[in-house]
């Protein structure tokens, strides 16, 4: 078994347990599932509460905004927003905080396969009221399928992408892999030759750095930097942040 796998193998457990601590019913089903639309679609049906309480994989903004906010820059052209996207978004607070937060003009898209997740997330906001720091920024909450960004959105178009658990889920699924792979190259595709993909995880740099330099390579004309730092330990598990820069290979 290659060192990817092994370690896959070792941390699924560990995560998934973690995430369903709560919601025993449900931990067979995440444990294979978690790249199935209706698996999450149960999730936050069955999870939802009254009032609303986001719900973070991993850890919140507080975590990672050192992380994010440093890369928000303003566009080359004034009347342009910068964009982020945060794929599988689901109920974390993390969108609403960088929109909140950001002194710059922000597009937040947030974007999760489940409608549940996103009616619930858009519902929380009308009802918060939040309002951004900066009076020009916007946020978005969408029901999308991050293995087709390229549907959604064009090549060079957004700044940043930011990644809190999802690549994991998949990596972690019984037939997710290969989706996984997926996101990775639509991602890489949708980003500006300026911009980044941040991942945030939990897995181990000598399986996720292979793992990201692989499939990078595999775009053939487009090819990707990929750097990590150490974000902390939560409840004795080291998290990890990989950054991803696009690169034109000689075109």
């Amino acid at each position: 078994m290659c060192l990817l796998l092994k370690t896959s193998a070792l941390l699924s457990k560990r995560g998934v347990m973690t995430f369903v601590r709560h919601h025993s019913s449900l931990t067979a089903e995440l444990i294979e599932n978690m790249d199935k639309k209706n698996t999450w679609d149960r999730f936050y049906t069955e999870s939802s509460t009254k009032p609303f309480k986001n719900f973070e994989w991993f850890f919140g903004f507080e975590s990672v905004g050192g992380f994010i906010m440093p890369l928000l820059k303003s566009t080359s052209h004034p009347d342009a927003l910068f964009h982020i996207l945060d794929i599988g978004c689901g109920t974390s607070d993390l969108g609403p905080c960088i929109y909140r937060q950001s002194p710059l003009p922000v597009q937040v898209t947030c974007a999760d396969i489940s409608p549940i997740a996103v009616k619930l997330m858009q519902e929380h906001v009308r009802e918060k009221a939040i309002q951004p720091r900066n009076v020009s920024s916007q946020l978005d909450f969408v029901e999308l399928d991050c293995t087709q960004l390229y549907k959604h959105y064009g090549s060079g178009s957004v700044d940043l992408i930011v990644d809190k658990g999802t690549t994991d889920a998949l990596l972690r699924s019984k037939e997710g892999k290969g989706k996984a792979g997926l996101v990775l190259k639509q991602c890489l595709k949708v980003l500006r030759s300026s911009g980044s993909l941040l991942q945030f995880s939990d897995e181990d740099p000598d399986a996720r750095l292979l793992w990201l330099e692989t499939e990078a390579q595999e775009l053939g004309v487009m090819a990707a930097g990929v750097a990590v730092q150490e974000v902390g330990e939560l409840r004795g598990v080291c998290y990890y942040c990989y950054q991803m820069t696009p690169r034109c290979n000689g075109q």
